[in-house]
C-alpha cells in the first residue's frame, strides 16, 4: 500500500516537514471521505484530486534518479524527465486506488520529529491504523529543495519505495536500455511491486 501526502493549503516553504504531514493528510483523507461517492464513479476526478495535491510536494526527479542509481548516469535530463513522468503516473494511480480502497478508514498518527531537521534527509514517522486493527509503520523520507521540503521516498513497514523499484527496473535498464523501460511502463506492459 502506498500512501502520500497532498500539497492543498501548504506552504512548502516555511512549513516543516511534520507540519507538512500532518496538515496535508487530513484535507485529502477529508476531501475524499466527503466526496467518496463522485470519486468512486470518477477514477478521473480522484487522480485529478491527487495530481494536484500530491504532486507539489513530491520531488519526482530526485527520486527518478535514485530509483534508476548507477544507471542514471549518462541518461540526459529529458529522458530523466519521461522516466519520472512515467513513475508519477504510476504513483498517482496507486495512491488513488489506496484512498478508495481504505477512503474513511484511514487513520494517520504523525509522530514527533526526532532530532534536527536534517535538510539531505528528514524521515516523518507515521503510523497508519489499518482495517484489522493493527496499524502499519509509513515514514516519508523529505529533503529541503530550493522551492521547500520536497518528499523523495516513502518507507512502508521498513521497505523503501525506491529501493524496491530500483532492485525490479535496474535489470531491465541494464538489458534493454532506459527507452525500452519508459515505453514498457507507459503501456503496462513492465508491472512494478511494491
Amino acid at each position: 500500500m502506498s500512501l502520500f501526502i497532498g500539497t492543498a493549503n501548504a506552504d512548502l516553504k516555511s512549513d516543516d516537514p511534520v507540519t507538512l504531514v500532518e496538515n496535508i493528510t487530513g484535507q485529502i483523507f477529508a476531501k475524499v471521505t466527503e466526496n467518496l461517492e463522485a470519486y468512486k464513479n470518477d477514477e478521473e476526478l480522484l487522480e485529478d484530486l491527487v495530481r494536484e495535491d500530491l504532486m507539489p510536494l513530491l520531488d519526482i526527479n530526485y527520486a527518478a534518479r535514485l530509483i534508476l542509481g548507477r544507471e542514471g548516469r549518462g541518461i540526459d535530463q529529458e529522458k530523466i524527465d519521461q522516466f519520472a513522468n512515467v513513475m508519477s503516473n504510476l504513483l498517482i494511480d496507486r495512491y488513488s486506488a489506496g484512498l478508495l480502497q481504505f477512503s474513511s478508514k484511514i487513520k494517520l498518527q504523525v509522530l514527533p520529529q526526532r532530532g534536527e531537521l536534517n535538510p539531505k534527509m528528514t524521515r516523518v514517522r507515521t503510523r497508519v491504523a489499518l482495517p484489522d486493527g493493527g496499524e502499519a509503520p509509513v515514514d516519508y523520507a523529505f529533503r529541503q529543495t530550493p522551492e521547500g521540503w520536497k518528499a523523495f521516498d516513502v518507507i512502508v513497514e521498513g521497505i523503501s519505495y525506491i529501493t524496491t523499484y530500483r532492485n525490479q527496473i535496474m535489470p531491465d535498464v541494464q538489458a534493454n536500455g532506459i527507452d525500452s523501460v519508459i515505453n514498457r511502463l507507459s503501456r503496462g506492459e513492465l508491472e512494478l511491486t511494491d
